[in-house]
């Protein structure tokens, strides 16, 4: 997104060095990533180049999410204190992460969140607490004028079905508060997109064309 002059990026996907693989790869936990499209391709959709980036807000830490940390060290990111404090503690395998991908961060400009943000300070981007399926999850509420207001959900929820029904996603560091986030985003009055939907991703703009 664009917002006071910068480009921001929420999440950086699954490493572009994936793509190199046929088939994609396992990347952790048997879990086998696939790209078909980079991350550089598709900035370059929107015609800017990764280091055109100047913030990346982390949902949090897992392999598709965080994947391309070491494009980005150049910009300032915002973290969960409580999510980067998992992502580097000694117990970082239980919660599913996968350190070579993010050990660029040491040498990033990470700036700690604790818990709502309001990035802004004027309601347009808020990040949303919404812990569970790690200890520091969070999801982003944008406002736009013409479309209004956009939750960008993560893994709060994988699929609508899950949501309705309140299962929780897999590799699940609270489950109790997974159900309390899944109960919030619902109340926030915005558009849910949820990341991992692919009936739902199919049905939006594709770079590039954008929503405003």
């Amino acid at each position: 997104m664009h917002r006071a002059g910068e480009w921001i990026l929420w999440d950086t996907g699954i490493d572009d060095e994936v793509a190199k693989a046929a088939g994609g790869k396992i990347i952790a936990h048997e879990l086998r990533g696939i790209v078909v499209r980079t991350l550089v391709e598709q900035l370059s959709d929107v015609g800017i180049k990764a280091s055109d980036v100047r913030r990346i807000i982390l949902s949090h830490g897992h392999f598709d999410h965080v994947g391309n940390a070491r494009l980005l060290t150049h910009a300032k990111w915002h973290i969960q204190q409580r999510e980067h404090d998992a992502m580097f503690g000694e117990d970082y395998a239980q919660y599913g992460y996968t350190p070579p991908l993010y050990e660029a961060l040491k040498h990033a400009d990470v700036q700690f969140m604790d818990g709502d943000l309001d990035l802004f300070g004027d309601g347009a981007v808020r990040v949303i607490d919404t812990q569970g399926h790690t200890p520091g999850h969070c999801s982003l509420l944008v406002k736009l004028q013409r479309t209004g207001p956009v939750l960008l959900s993560a893994d709060v929820a994988h699929y609508h079905y899950n949501l309705k029904r309140r299962n929780v996603p897999s590799m699940n560091s609270d489950p109790e508060a997974s159900r309390r986030s899944m109960d919030r985003i619902v109340t926030e009055n915005a558009t849910l997109w949820l990341n991992h939907d692919a009936a739902q991703t199919a049905s939006l703009k594709h770079a590039p064309a954008f929503y405003d």
